[in-house]
């Protein structure tokens, strides 16, 4: 959807209080839960910088970058919106992943995970799996966030925000895939089958769309 603008003459009521200003237009379990989601993004932000001269594959540097400028723009039409209760200067845009979408299926042998000892151990496939974990946490927090905000700019901006959220995430997914850091098991076709089939369409839908119109 991508559209954040909504009336702002709108007038608010506090039962107490009377009128409530648009700065002050959010509610108690909003505030608390906005504050996480900042806190997430700064943190995914922050980690983005730390890890930058640590990478070695141009193409997750690329991808870092990228998701680094347009995750840095999102947070501060967040932070704007928040402060303020109105329009930001601009909506909420969408990012768009580079290259394909194909992921490889099956399981290679790899070496067990373990923890590092030094930092001259990290590698791409940390990073990356770093950064992935980033995205899906920021998607996670604004879902939530988005679920009890009661302003409605801020509502739209958080929720405008999760498909980004998704889509970074998936882009750093194919990417895992392609490197074999992120391997996708298939469950065996007669197994997949009885799965794929195991729902039917309902009856009467579309008939019920029509009486309620």
């Amino acid at each position: 959807m991508n559209q954040n603008s909504f009336d702002q003459g709108q007038t608010h009521q506090n039962m107490q209080t009377g009128n409530v200003p648009q700065q002050m237009n959010h509610g108690g379990h909003e505030l608390f839960d906005v504050h996480e989601v900042l806190s997430t993004v700064v943190s995914g932000l922050n980690l983005k910088t730390i890890l930058r001269p640590h990478v070695k594959d141009q193409e997750l540097l690329n991808i870092l970058n990228r998701q680094h400028a347009f995750a840095l723009d999102e947070y501060n039409i967040t932070v704007e919106c928040f402060k303020t209760g109105t329009d930001p200067s601009h909506p909420t845009s969408s990012y768009k992943m580079q290259g394909g979408n194909d992921f490889i299926y099956g399981m290679k042998q790899t070496q067990p995970k373990k923890p590092v000892q030094s930092p001259n151990e990290i590698t791409d496939e940390m990073i990356s799996g770093y950064l992935l974990g980033a995205a899906k946490a920021s998607a996670t927090m604004k879902t939530a966030a988005a679920l009890e905000t009661t302003n409605p700019v801020v509502r739209r901006v958080l929720a405008d925000s999760i498909p980004n959220c998704i889509e970074m995430a998936y882009e750093l997914a194919i990417y895992q895939n392609k490197h074999h850091y992120y391997q996708v098991p298939q469950l065996d076709q007669q197994d997949m089958q009885g799965l794929l089939n195991a729902f039917a369409p309902a009856q009467g839908g579309h008939q019920m769309n029509n009486q309620v119109q």
